[in-house]
């Protein structure tokens, strides 16, 4: 698979995710992927600094990506 279905994929995966974010106020956006393996992610809103956004980040966006595309083998949180 390359890369730029990979990226579409995480792309629809996000979409499914939203949904569930925005409902607490916050947001998800792609920062990018590293060598088809490890997808970078920035939360927004309420989900910066909230306590359970590593949870989140798991159980809810890692495990809805890896449904998606499974040889993404991480999903990071990138701070700014």
């Amino acid at each position: 698979m390359e890369s730029l279905e990979i990226k579409e994929k995480v792309l629809i995966a996000l979409e499914e995710i939203r949904p569930f974010l925005a409902a607490d106020g916050g947001d998800i956006s792609l920062v990018g992927i590293d060598d088809d393996r490890i997808v970078r992610v920035q939360l927004h809103g309420a989900c910066v600094g909230c306590s359970v956004n590593q949870m989140t980040l798991k159980s809810g966006v890692e495990m809805t990506i890896k449904k998606h595309v499974p040889q993404i083998e991480q999903v990071v949180n990138i701070e700014v």
